[in-house]
C-alpha cells in the first residue's frame, strides 16, 4: 500500500515519449554490436556481413515485440491508450501516418505469429523474425539451410541478444505510477 504512495508519477504521454526515445537510442547505440556479434557467430559457415547501419528491420522487430509485451502488462484500457500514443510518436518520428505505422506494426506482429506458430512466445518470435528478415538462412550449414530453419544454437544466441532489447515493464511499473 505505502509503495504506491511513494512511486514517482509519470503520465502516459511522458511514458510514451520516454519509451520511443529509449528504443531509438537503444537501436542506434546497440545495432552495430548486434551486427558484429552475428557476423562473427561460429554457427555460420560464412559471415552474413550484416551492415551495422542496416537497422530498419531490427527497429521494427523491437517496436512490434515490445508493443506486444506492453499489451500484456497494462489493463483497464490503459494498454490501448499507451499503444496508441506510442504508435503515433513512432509514426511521427519515422515520417509515417498513424494508420501506416499501425498497419506496419500489425504486419510484424502477424509475421511473428506466422513464423513462430504454434508458440506464442514473443521473445522467441522476435529472434526468428530477425533470422528471416536478415536472410540468415543462406549462411548456415547445409542441414539447417535445407530445412529452412535457424540452427537452435544460433537461435539461442539470438535470444540472448534480443533480451537486451525487450523493455522490462514490470520493473518500470514497480518504480513508477502511470497516470493518464
Amino acid at each position: 500500500m505505502f509503495d504506491i504512495l511513494f512511486k514517482k508519477k509519470v503520465t502516459e504521454d511522458q511514458l510514451a515519449n520516454y519509451f520511443v526515445n529509449s528504443v531509438f537510442q537503444l537501436i542506434e547505440e546497440g545495432f552495430a554490436d548486434v551486427a558484429a556479434v552475428i557476423n562473427t557467430d561460429s554457427t555460420f559457415v560464412k559471415s552474413p556481413e550484416i551492415n551495422p547501419d542496416n537497422s530498419d528491420e531490427f527497429l521494427m522487430i523491437v517496436i512490434a515485440g515490445n508493443l506486444k509485451y506492453m499489451s500484456q502488462q497494462f489493463n483497464d484500457y490503459q494498454d490501448v491508450r499507451l499503444i496508441d500514443l506510442v504508435t503515433k510518436k513512432f509514426a511521427n518520428a519515422l515520417g509515417l501516418s498513424h494508420a501506416e505505422m499501425k498497419t506496419l506494426i500489425g504486419k510484424y506482429q502477424s509475421y511473428f505469429s506466422r513464423i513462430n506458430h504454434p508458440s506464442k512466445n514473443t521473445h522467441y518470435a522476435m529472434s526468428k523474425a530477425f533470422f528471416f528478415k536478415y536472410n540468415l538462412n543462406c549462411f548456415q550449414e547445409e542441414y539447417f539451410k535445407h530445412m529452412q530453419t535457424p540452427n537452435p544454437v544460433f537461435l539461442k544466441h539470438l535470444d540472448d541478444i534480443m533480451e537486451n532489447f525487450i523493455w522490462d515493464w514490470s520493473a518500470f511499473k514497480d518504480k513508477y505510477r502511470i497516470v493518464q
